[in-house]
């Protein structure tokens, strides 16, 4: 019998390939597989009621003939008003400062490894297992290591920097070793319905996908019109709600000047999207807070690292150093263009995702 088969694994299902392919390998590896599906808040839409996109009727369903399949337990976690309160008013929230979040970070810190992760705990699971490209080691003192995944295309050990050590210790990510093409035909080895289901896509809490529609409805004050400005604070034009805006965009400001104009910054309290010429994009450095280190021993001293400012971003060399306060200063090698507040500032020692935090907005 396997060593493995008196250790409990609860897997995070939600009725797609890669959740699926997470529970078929660990029960293979002779794990005590027990899947759970979290039901998340959605919005009310016109068509069929409210249905968060990670967890609709169909994808319940799914997720519950492939536990039938696999020959494990499921289970269904209601998540929604924890998932409201938490989620969708981070995300509100955060347009209401001028900041773009990415909500998939906020969601892995405090739904999946805060509220599924002590659900998971609570039935004296072992382990916590996702269907997300990372993968987890140890070092030769035993400490753990959260890794990108080895599909490149594929990789979110960005939005899984808020891990600690204790979650690194307890969270299995069966598929991390393998790229997506061989994951779907594993499933299709495993009979599994989930092998040709397309990936998903969007905020997943929207009814119809449009954000900038869920944001005129849930928090229209971001939604306002207002000035565009020039540093020197002279208007040239007036914006149509700055949640419409992102950090170096150039088309759709809708205004006439004597050089091409790019978002530069936002000023929420003014109501006022700033911007300026290609020389004001870049910046050579910024400050992030609400930092995680991964590692057991963060640095406390100056120390160079790849750094990502974005999900698909690629890794930057820069200076980071450590200001106390779970806050760090970064400055990078060449200036970036698209320094964005509110996205993750993520540190890399090669492929050993070191923790990461959330962009502060500079003051303009």
């Amino acid at each position: 019998m396997s060593n493995n088969a008196n250790k409990r694994v609860v897997v995070a299902m939600s009725g797609g390939v890669d959740s699926s392919v997470a529970a078929a390998l660990l029960k293979e590896q002779g794990y005590d597989v027990v899947g759970m599906m979290m039901r998340l808040w959605s919005e009310e839409t016109v068509a069929g009621g409210a249905h968060n996109r990670c967890c609709t009727p169909e994808q319940l369903s799914d997720a519950r003939r492939i536990a039938d399949k696999i020959g494990i337990p499921f289970y269904v976690l209601d998540t929604k008003e924890v998932f409201r309160n938490t989620i969708v008013e981070f995300f509100l929230d955060q347009h209401r400062q001028g900041v773009t979040p990415n909500p998939c970070i906020e969601c892995n810190r405090q739904i999946r490894f805060t509220y599924l992760y002590e659900n998971a705990m609570a039935l004296d699971a072992d382990y916590l297992a996702t269907g997300h490209y990372a993968r987890i080691d140890t070092t030769p003192e035993g400490d753990y290591r959260l890794r990108a995944g080895i599909d490149d295309t594929k990789d979110q050990s960005y939005v899984l920097h808020v891990l600690t050590q204790q979650h690194l210790a307890h969270t299995l990510f069966p598929i991390g070793e393998y790229p997506k093409p061989q994951v779907r035909e594993i499933a299709e080895k495993f009979g599994l319905i989930s092998a040709k289901k397309k990936d998903s896509q969007d905020l997943c809490f929207l009814g119809d996908g449009d954000y900038r529609r869920f944001l005129t409805d849930y928090a229209p004050e971001v939604m306002k019109p207002g000035p565009i400005v020039l540093k020197t604070g002279e208007v040239i034009g007036e914006h149509n709600g700055l949640a419409n805006y992102t950090i170096g965009q150039r088309k759709g400001l809708g205004i006439a000047y004597s050089e091409p104009l790019y978002v530069i910054a936002t000023n929420p309290y003014r109501n006022a999207l700033i911007v300026g010429i290609a020389d004001d994009l870049g910046k050579s450095s910024l400050t992030a807070n609400r930092v995680n280190w991964t590692i057991k021993n963060p640095p406390v001293h100056p120390f160079r690292a790849g750094v990502k400012i974005r999900y698909k971003a690629k890794a930057i060399e820069a200076l980071v150093t450590p200001l106390g306060d779970s806050c760090v200063h970064i400055q990078f090698d060449t200036p970036m263009r698209d320094i964005t507040p509110g996205q993750g500032a993520v540190m890399y020692d090669g492929d050993v995702c070191l923790g990461g935090g959330l962009i502060l907005k500079d003051e303009h």
